[in-house]
């Protein structure tokens, strides 16, 4: 029989406040110790793995990671699953539920509606369909080896706290569950997840459709403006696609920036795209909010240009915050390398994923960054029945599949997909019914009887040789090997920057591109009409834009344009808009002006900029603005001498930040609809029936009280590098409609001088609530703030135990420098507060004068167990922008070896 809840939450408070005891204390009992390190990894010594043909040394430094030493691949995979299960299988564990929808069944019925999203997206049944059809019979071995290796730790830590101290809490409400068998599909399925978080521009479709209930094409595309080819410039000098379809990089002439053409909004029922939205935002941030935002910086300097003779190569991807972190530093090395054992690298990896994704072998290093290609559609699509839909005035049948979705401690619940031949209805929300919006689209929609439903058009839905390209990554020996490499990259599209022994440097855009038949995908397409769509063939790989050595000597990616639009294959309309790629070019070339050098430190010291460029042009008019009262001058002239680094410490940055605020809330946030504003910000509107047009008058009809319905994460105006490009190009206009706004009194304003008083105004009033009324005490860490949260346990801070729950595997808060679109991108939602949703998840600088020399920095640390020494031990480190020592050679790793265990056959 079931416990009581009662009794469940009872045992959960002892576990807790025992842990919390052993935590706070050097004492506390054997019991409390064995508590908390029950599952803490054996680092010394000899452990019998299963499947193992030779021993396999695992060398950890004090930092816990790990240098694993075979002598075949097969040992070395096999290695790495037993030696990531040791330190992070229950994030493992958790993340294959999340990517096959499995949630439910270990945490009950508050995971429904993401599994029944996640069951209809379908990630797990399409890494299915890779391992069986795509993957090539090496990796497939290495796949299994991996899974080979999780399941000997498996097999001696079948679960409970034993296991982790997560599974010893979740025990308290699921005292029924224990982890599954791994299998390779749940490393393959990973890949999915990734591509979630960095798949371009999902969200800004839904977005443009659910402003173009307010506003006209003519607004929405000045919220959405042109990039600024002339001014930020791209990541590579446009070549050009010959007769044959290769792509042939450019000779080193500057390209001019031609202008940008301008797209036509269809206005889109605001319910249905709504929803979708809402449906979004419950999938678990485990790389971070999806859309933009999830950038990072990546920069590779050549050896005529630095000190050290060889190329230096930086990279820091921008992710959500998480703990344990989200990447796993690690060295995967044969001990004699040649056709029994191929690997030699070292890097950053994902715990439940073999190889290694970010980092460098003996010849070669390589960094990623988010391509941000349109990869994704949403197409309305005219739902005639439960089984059917239309398609040029014909019905056509759904494809359907019955998912059961297993509930902890509830009934199973059994969902039924629709699949048309775009892809999945993700708007179905019952078992076989769907309760969509009641307006269609503006222009030749078809008869709104039956509703209509949303479909999803994705890469990464389409079975890819991904996992291919990872192993090929980590043995590439020269550029055309690592191009190789890339041409198996499917998704996510990343730019992929390399550097070498030699002197090379070099990138490429890789991954499944779409080409469209019709339309540029900014808005949902017209389902019903069949020209609309995909074309057969992705964009060739050939003819994807690649350079090596390029004049200048380096090259840089911060997920700005890749190249301009004289490229004439579409990659997206929706580039992030090269604030950061500009001042790290900019770093560079001053640093290389009258024959200077870049050095390692050089590249940790660009990682760092705080500079707030936006803030450059913007305070200049702030200190113009006539301000009367001595409360708000005193908080203005901390702009006067600001040098715009937006520094923890640093009182000008909080007032900038917080004037930032508040000029994107009384110019943007007070006019957008309730679909795109964050929950809990209600405004007074005049009520808009729902058969009104844009242009129609509100004036004769009541006024309301409406709340903002987006989770705050993913609200509007989020304040990123998209704004920063709407402001800049407003501020010419100081008449502009977007200068009127509602002051505090509710009384109508307009003009850009009055708003930015009135900005600053309630920046002092925000910030005094927020950090008192004397300014001097002021600082931007105070505001801009980071804790790293554990994803899935003690999300509910209603509860007395979640609350606990939370003390025990949270880290923080930590008071950050940087900002949204600075180099240091400690990204935060001006539409949500000021605390920091996206992070430098890491940061590495690559030596190829000696490895050795290289340094690396993780956000946590290598373990995930709570209150081992190494579960968050880098994070100070991190937090004050340090880099700590990278050992390559076996020499080397020897040195700073402070654990040795041995894995021998079983």
């Amino acid at each position: 029989m079931p416990r009581s809840k009662r009794f469940r939450r009872a045992r959960l408070l002892v576990i807790v406040l025992v842990v919390l005891l052993v935590a706070g204390s050097a004492g506390g009992g054997w019991f409390a110790v064995h508590t908390v390190r029950a599952s803490f990894p054996q680092l010394d010594g000899t452990v019998k793995v299963a499947g193992m043909t030779s021993p396999v040394d695992v060398k950890r430094d004090a930092k816990g990671v790990p240098q694993l030493y075979a002598d075949t691949s097969e040992d070395l995979f096999r290695a790495q699953g037993y030696v990531q299960a040791q330190d992070r299988f229950w994030e493992m564990d958790v993340r294959r539920h999340v990517t096959s929808g499995r949630l439910s069944e270990m945490f009950g019925d508050g995971q429904v509606e993401t599994d029944s999203f996640l069951r209809t997206m379908g990630w797990r049944k399409v890494a299915q369909q890779e391992f069986d059809t795509q993957l090539s019979a090496d990796t497939k071995k290495y796949l299994q080896a991996y899974s080979d290796g999780v399941n000997a730790w498996l097999a001696e830590h079948p679960g409970g706290s034993s296991a982790s101290l997560e599974y010893a809490l979740l025990g308290t409400v699921n005292g029924d569950y224990k982890p599954e068998q791994w299998t390779p599909v749940d490393s393959v399925a990973w890949l999915k997840a990734m591509a979630w978080n960095l798949s371009g521009n999902l969200q800004e479709e839904i977005d443009r459709s659910l402003l173009a209930q307010d506003f006209s094409a003519e607004k929405i595309e000045q919220l959405y403006p042109p990039y600024p080819y002339d001014r930020n410039g791209t990541i590579v000098k446009t070549g050009k696609v010959g007769p044959d379809g290769t792509y042939r990089p450019a000779d080193g002439q500057t390209t001019a920036a031609p202008a940008a053409a301008t797209g036509q909004a269809r206005a889109a029922t605001a319910s249905l795209l709504t929803d979708v939205a809402d449906r979004m935002a419950t999938m678990p941030q485990l790389l971070g909010r999806q859309g933009q935002g999830i950038g990072s910086n990546s920069w590779v300097v050549d050896g005529k240009h630095t000190t050290t003779g060889k190329p230096l190569l930086a990279n820091d991807p921008h992710l959500g915050p998480a703990n344990p972190s989200i990447w796993y530093q690690m060295g995967l090395h044969c001990r004699t390398t040649g056709p029994a054992c191929g690997f030699d690298t070292a890097g950053f990896t994902f715990a439940g994923m073999p190889g290694v994704v970010i980092g460098h072998n003996k010849d070669v290093a390589w960094g990623f960054t988010n391509l941000g290609a349109d990869v994704t559609d949403l197409y309305l699509q005219k739902v005639t029945g439960p089984d059917t839909y239309l398609v040029d005035g014909q019905e056509r049948k759904f494809e359907t599949r019955k998912e059961t979705i297993k509930v902890a401690g509830g009934e199973d619940r059994t969902i039924v997909v629709r699949t048309t031949d775009r892809g999945p209805l993700i708007s179905d929300k019952s078992t076989e019914q769907q309760n969509v919006g009641k307006y269609a689209p503006a222009d030749s929609a078809p008869d709104r009887a039956g509703g209509y439903g949303v479909a999803l058009q994705w890469t990464a839905l389409i079975p890819g040789r991904t996992m291919d390209a990872v192993f090929k990554l980590n043995q590439a020996s020269n550029w055309d090997q690592f191009r190789a490499a890339a041409a198996d990259f499917a998704v996510p599209a990343q730019n992929l920057i390399y550097a070498d022994t030699k002197g090379n440097i070099g990138y490429q855009a890789p991954g499944m591109i779409p080409q469209r038949t019709k339309g540029d995908g900014r808005y949902p397409a017209p389902g019903w009409d069949s020209s609309y769509g995909w074309k057969n063939e992705f964009v060739p790989f050939k003819s994807l834009p690649y350079v090596l050595n390029p004049a200048e000597g380096y090259i840089v990616t911060a997920n700005q344009a890749v190249v301009d639009p004289s490229y004439k294959t579409l990659l997206t309309t929706d580039w992030e808009y090269g604030t950061r790629a500009k001042e790290i070019t900019d770093q560079i070339t001053d640093r290389l002006k009258n024959g200077g050098k870049i050095s390692p430190d050089d590249m940790k010291v660009i990682q760092l900029d705080n500079t707030s460029v936006m803030a450059k042009t913007l305070v200049p008019l702030l200190l113009k603005v006539r301000i009367d009262d001595p409360y708000v001058r005193e908080a203005q002239d901390l702009l006067k001498d600001w040098n715009f680094n937006q520094d923890a410490d640093s009182a000008a940055a909080a007032y900038y930040n917080g004037v930032w605020r508040q000029l994107l809330t009384l110019a943007f946030g007070q006019k957008f609809p309730a679909g795109l504003r964050a929950e809990g910000d209600c405004l007074l509107v005049r009520q808009k029936s729902a058969d009104m047009l844009p242009q129609d008058d509100l004036n004769d009809n009541p006024v309301v009280t409406v709340c903002g319905t987006r989770d705050p994460g993913q609200a509007q105006p989020d304040g990123g590098d998209r704004w920063t490009e709407v402001v800049r190009r407003l501020l010419a206009q100081p008449d502009s409609p977007w200068w009127e706004y509602k002051d505090s009194n509710r009384q109508a304003r307009k003009g850009l001088g009055n708003l930015l008083a009135e900005a600053l105004k309630n920046a002092r009033q925000d910030l005094t609530a927020r950090l008192g009324k004397d300014i001097s005490t002021w600082s931007w860490g105070r505001l801009h703030t980071l804790e790293l949260k554990e994803q899935t346990l003690g999300s509910d801070d209603s509860s007395i135990a979640s609350g606990l729950v939370h003390r025990l595997l949270n880290r923080g808060p930590y008071r950050l420098s940087g900002g949204t679109a600075a180099v240091n991108a400690a990204g935060w939602n001006a539409a949500a507060g000021y605390q920091v949703d996206w992070i430098p998840s890491m940061r590495m600088v690559v030596d190829l004068s000696d490895f050795n020399a290289s340094r690396w920095i993780n956000v946590g640390g290598a373990s995930g167990h709570a209150y081992h020494d190494n579960y968050d031990d880098q994070t100070a480190l991190w937090q004050k922008g340090e880099l700590l020592a990278w050992p390559y050679s076996p020499d080397q790793v020897d040195q700073a070896t402070k654990h040795r265990l041995t894995l021998t056959s079983g």
